[in-house]
């Protein structure tokens, strides 16, 4: 009976001395949170951004252990993070102002819990014609061909949008084609414009001005003529410079979309605000500027540009302490 009890308490504390040796700490385990960042498809931009910080905070927050997820873009992002499926994502600031307002294309379900973090980048659109079209403005396409990207694309949805609001959607004809095949079809005469949704210089832009001498059409004045802005309060104005395209020598003012860091309701305002001090230090901007170039379009005087929806309060109090002014729409209700 000695033996066996003898035996068995060897067995415990053999167990004992296993277990201290091969689990971690139950403190350090509580304190890392597993959460996700929802970016976009492989190689894309939203990507690149969201595997950079992912990588980053999960190194420098003691506190998070971030992984990034690969998705389909913007929407999805939107919808995972309002389900709480991811905890960060990256947004088009339009669709969250749409999502928002139960105004997305055919989805009228409101989604509430998206906050906004800080504007990334900006996704501008180019309108370009041949110089020799004779149309020099806006409203001179009515009764014209307009390439205005693939079906489905944020590209056609941007123009839908841009040229409904200014009543020209209805009075041309939307050609759903890619921007390598605009491009061929503009020097060719096919069609009488074409419609980029992307950073500039943008290689099917420049494509179409080796082989002819092209003309950007200024999208502000119009849009601001009929009231764009008021429609669609998440657009923003951005000058594309004199001498990004060749033969285009001249600044032309156009409109932008943002993309947005968010977090999910339910992302605690510790996480939140350690994420931001962090990615926003010397030390983290100069890290993202070394993946991407976009990221050059991140700084704290534009930590707030473009979010037309309400910032999370922790995000919120980051910026105010950087100097910036909440708007109306970015304050909670």
């Amino acid at each position: 009976m000695r033996k066996t009890s003898s035996l068995l308490c060897a067995l415990i504390a053999l167990v004992f001395v296993v277990t201290l040796f091969w689990l971690p700490p139950m403190g350090e385990a509580q304190r890392r949170a597993r959460l996700a960042f929802s970016g976009g498809p492989d190689g894309g931009t939203f990507q690149y951004f969201s595997n950079a910080i992912a990588s980053r905070l999960s190194k420098n927050l003691p506190n998070i252990d971030l992984s990034n997820m690969a998705s389909a873009g913007s929407v999805e992002n939107l919808r995972r993070v309002n389900s709480g499926d991811a905890d960060f994502g990256i947004v088009y600031a339009g669709d969250l102002y749409l999502a928002l307002n139960g105004k997305l294309t055919g989805d009228t379900r409101i989604y509430a819990n998206n906050y906004s973090m800080a504007y990334l980048y900006g996704a501008p659109a180019q309108l370009l014609v041949l110089e020799g079209s004779g149309i020099k403005s806006v409203q001179e396409l009515a009764g014209k061909r307009v390439a205005v990207g693939p079906a489905g694309s944020g590209a056609a949805a941007s123009a839908q949008r841009y040229f409904t609001s200014v009543g020209l959607w209805d009075k041309f004809t939307p050609e759903y084609i890619g921007y390598s095949q605009g491009a061929s079809a503009l020097g060719d005469k096919l069609i009488d414009a074409m419609w980029v949704f992307a950073g500039f210089p943008n290689a099917s832009v420049i494509q179409a001005a080796a082989s002819n001498r092209i003309r950007l059409l200024d999208l502000v004045a119009y849009g601001k003529e009929k009231g764009f802005f008021d429609d669609y309060p998440f657009y923003t104005e951005v000058t594309i410079p004199a001498g990004t395209y060749q033969g285009v020598d001249y600044d032309v003012l156009s409109i932008q979309d943002a993309a947005i860091w968010t977090a999910g309701k339910h992302v605690s305002d510790e996480i939140v605000y350690g994420a931001l001090n962090d990615i926003y230090s010397e030390e983290g901007l100069k890290y993202m500027y070394s993946i991407t170039t976009a990221a050059k379009a991140m700084t704290m005087e534009d930590g707030l540009m473009g979010i037309a929806t309400p910032v999370h309060p922790a995000a919120a109090k980051f910026w105010q302490e950087k100097g910036l002014t909440l708007t109306d729409m970015q304050k909670l209700p």
